[in-house]
């Protein structure tokens, strides 16, 4: 069974709200799935090659993504993730730069192989958020060949 891992940092719970609807999606397309925060101290002892997905989401604040998915991209960078199949996603009130950011460093630093495009959302139960979450899961699943 192929194994996704989504790793967000939240901080009004709708990161979270989404990365759970991805994990549904990939669910439902026959993916083992761990979902984790950012935050979480139990992210130190993560080995990434047991996954075949890696699926990152932070919240935009202030324009910035939240500093816990910066200082996890610290440390991936030193992870063999080339490859790799990868996605981002993220929510924000206004203008939504993290999950960009994020995708392009998956694509651009690490030489992973990245779904279409990162998944923006003002919130997971805002007007089709739920469909399309389960959406890109299942897209992720796909591209790892589920």
């Amino acid at each position: 069974m192929k194994k996704a891992l989504i790793i967000y940092a939240t901080r009004t719970q709708n990161t979270k709200g989404i990365a759970e609807l991805i994990a549904e999606g990939l669910r439902m397309s026959g993916v083992e799935v761990t979902l984790m925060n950012a935050n979480d101290p139990a992210l130190e002892n993560v080995n990434f090659d047991d996954y075949d997905a890696l699926i990152l989401g932070s919240a935009t604040y202030h324009g910035e993504m939240m500093q816990h998915m910066k200082t996890l991209l610290f440390r991936l960078e030193s992870a063999n993730l080339s490859g790799k199949v990868g996605g981002s996603f993220g929510a924000f009130g206004w203008s939504g730069e993290a999950p960009v950011r994020i995708f392009d460093t998956m694509a651009n630093v690490f030489g992973m192989k990245m779904v279409s495009g990162p998944l923006r959302l003002k919130s997971p139960s805002i007007g089709g958020a739920i469909q399309m979450a389960q959406e890109y899961g299942k897209e992720i699943a796909k591209a790892m060949g589920s």
